[in-house]
């Protein structure tokens, strides 16, 4: 009976067991299944991030070789802008010495445009004194021409009183005759260079003379 009862505990411990192992491997089994589940999970993960790192990192690759062009552009960018900067300072000075030159000749426009309108008035002033004298001169030289007419009128006139005195006086008879009356009339005007120039219609000065316009 003992051995029976031995028997009987050995068997109830053995089915408790065997139960507690199945339970366990049911268990073991479920969490087994479970974590394959999760490795499959996890592998499947690991697979979609390695995809995702592939394409991040041919991303990255893609974006370095933009960033290495951009940069390479920048640099360009960066010594286009350095050239036009130089172009741009060299153009301000050529636009100051423009601009300096232009006021220089503006000046020198100025000065020549005072100068000119200075000459111009000068000239003016001589070519206004210059008609004056030759409007004088030509009054004068009419006046010359008047009083050449009046002297070469005079002149024949004289001449041809010169011609009839002179026949008088180279005549005997008349010279003779001429004697008599002085004789006869002591008391004739005796000649002056009054009574000269009297009859010559000349108006004699110190210096000058004047011929007189006759009626």
């Amino acid at each position: 009976m003992a051995l029976t009862l031995v028997c009987i505990v050995l068997v109830v411990s053995l089915v408790i067991m065997k139960r507690g192992d199945d339970a366990q491997h049911e268990t073991d089994a479920g969490a087994i299944a479970s974590f394959s589940n999760t490795l499959d999970s996890a592998q499947m993960q690991i697979a979609a991030g390695n995809g995702t790192i592939l394409t991040f990192s041919n991303s990255l690759n893609e974006s370095q070789a933009a960033s290495s062009t951009f940069s390479n552009q920048l640099t360009e960018a960066e010594s286009t802008v350095a050239r036009d900067t130089e172009q741009i300072t060299n153009l301000n000075l050529h636009v100051a010495e423009l601009v300096s030159e232009n006021q220089t000749l503006g000046q020198r426009f100025m000065d020549l445009t005072n100068q000119m309108t200075s000459q111009m008035s000068q000239l003016t002033s001589q070519m206004t004194a210059l008609a004056r004298q030759i409007a004088l001169t030509q009054t004068n030289l009419d006046q010359a021409n008047k009083d050449y007419v009046l002297l070469e009128n005079r002149f024949r006139r004289d001449v041809a009183e010169r011609l009839v005195m002179q026949r008088k006086f180279y005549n005997r008879a008349e010279l003779q005759a001429q004697i008599q009356r002085l004789k006869q009339d002591p008391f004739v005007q005796e000649i002056s260079e009054e009574s000269i120039y009297a009859g010559l219609d000349v108006e004699v000065k110190s210096n000058t003379f004047h011929v007189i316009s006759p009626n």
